[in-house]
């Protein structure tokens, strides 16, 4: 127990509505709009002073709940359960570091909250996946409120100044391995050196048009770019990430071969193949990198990883990957909801781990330690986050020491969602010369300096 120990005394939420510029395929869902949660949490100390922090990210239904269900449907009821979970995280009571009230209320609470709402809704069940998403938003604005109650960067408090707990308490070692997490905090695996640029990745998403005869005429009239080459040149982009259908070998195969052609010859360096949780059979994979190493050689060895392309519930799927990370690392994104997943992930093979804030801080920091103890490499992929939401993704990847960079594909499909949030950080919310700039990011907390942003919210919805 410290002093500096809290415990959340109000939650406000918000829903914030955004439309995108062009649709985003997610698997077999195209995606128009979104609803960003953003939440307010006010918490206290044992000596009773208070904190406001801020947490948002969207409620993308399309990637964390693959249904039948309509796309309004599915949204309502992950509003519905983040309102939910406001009025929870206040009665539960919970005290300590924020990484103590994550975890507990993850492995509590939340599991109960998820239970109860599946049965009051009568239909088909919201997935662990759906509601971690809403809870992060909560849980990010935990760790904001903290870091401004101490007056401190939140990333200067995951050590034994401030946590009562080490991570023995969260993590066990691999088998047989030499690992030992007694005595050991999450800052003593964050980057030594803290970058405050890092290389972007632009999102090829699967209906994007590469070229000229892609297009249909009816894409917006606006300044943005419309081809692959004009967003490259623009944004001065090294790193293109893939989507993929996984279920068309021909297809995906020659979609590789397209934003390869188009992506080298402008500059660009490095590329990832993202097969959306759609493929089932290992061969897949193994017959599209084989057929690229043969006929396209560069293409192949500039393809840095391939993410995702088995069903995100391993549990449900115990697929043995090793084929495929034997050709090149495989990284799990949907599957990574916490550090006993990637522990099962490692078992089947996988060689790396995709690291997200819309699993919540709290388990994205713990997955970090064990991934990274455990030698396995990482990325920082984006959910498409506007506004706030941006912010302790890149921050998390910042100190993560990702392989490359890290995603933010935000600008590309709500460019106009984050233009108030831009005039304070102006680097963040515009990608040039292949990075996103940091620098401006200062004071406690997470560092978004809300005060300055002055963004107008709408009635809350809770709170």
């Amino acid at each position: 127990m410290k002093l500096t120990d809290i415990r959340i005394t109000n939650v406000e939420v918000y829903f914030i509505p955004v439309s995108m510029r062009v649709p985003l395929k997610f698997g077999p869902e195209t995606v128009t709009n979104a609803v960003c949660l953003r939440v307010k949490v006010t918490v206290q100390d044992r000596g009773g002073n208070t904190a406001e922090g801020w947490g948002e990210t969207p409620l993308s239904v399309s990637w964390v709940w693959p249904s039948t269900l309509s796309v309004d449907v599915r949204t309502k009821r992950m509003k519905d359960f983040s309102v939910t979970l406001a009025k929870k995280l206040v009665e539960c009571g919970l005290e300590g570091h924020p990484m103590e009230i994550g975890s507990d209320f993850i492995h509590g609470p939340l599991a109960e909250t998820l239970k109860t709402a599946n049965t009051e809704a009568g239909g088909p069940e919201m997935p662990y996946l759906g509601s971690l998403v809403a809870f992060s938003a909560f849980d990010i604005a935990i760790h904001d409120a903290f870091g401004n109650l101490l007056g401190r960067d939140i990333y200067e408090t995951y050590g034994p100044e401030f946590m009562t707990r080490d991570l023995s308490h969260y993590l066990q070692a691999e088998e047989g391995s030499q690992i030992d997490f007694r005595g050991r905090f999450p800052q003593d695996f964050f980057s030594k050196i803290i970058p405050t640029r890092l290389p972007v990745w632009h999102l090829v998403g699967g209906v994007d048009a590469l070229e000229e005869p892609d297009l249909t005429g009816s894409e917006p009239k606006d300044a943005h770019p419309l081809l692959l080459a004009d967003w490259i040149q623009r944004d001065g982009l090294k790193c293109l990430k893939v989507k993929l259908r996984g279920t068309d070998a021909a297809w995906d195969y020659d979609r590789m071969v397209r934003v390869g052609r188009i992506g080298f010859a402008n500059g660009v360096r490095w590329l990832s193949a993202d097969f959306n949780c759609t493929v089932k059979d290992p061969e897949y994979v193994n017959a599209i990198c084989d057929r690229l190493l043969a006929d396209e050689p560069e293409i192949y060895a500039r393809t840095l990883y391939v993410e995702q392309p088995f069903p995100y519930d391993l549990e449900a799927h115990m697929i043995d990957v090793r084929s495929v990370s034997a050709r090149k690392p495989l990284f799990l994104d949907e599957s990574a909801h916490d550090w006993e997943f990637v522990r099962l992930g490692r078992r089947l093979g996988w060689s790396g781990v995709a690291l997200k804030t819309c699993k919540t801080q709290t388990g994205a920091l713990l997955s970090l330690c064990w991934a990274k103890a455990h030698g396995m490499p990482l990325m920082v992929q984006d959910l498409t986050n506007p506004m706030l939401a941006i912010i302790p993704h890149v921050r998390l990847a910042a100190h993560a020491g990702t392989i490359q960079g890290v995603e933010c594909n935000a600008m590309q499909f709500y460019p106009d969602a984050s233009t108030i949030e831009e005039r304070v950080h102006p680097g963040l919310y515009r990608r040039r010369e292949g990075v996103v700039d940091l620098s401006t990011l200062g004071g406690s907390g997470f560092g978004y300096r809300v005060n300055e942003i002055g963004r107008e919210l709408p009635a809350a919805s809770y709170g």
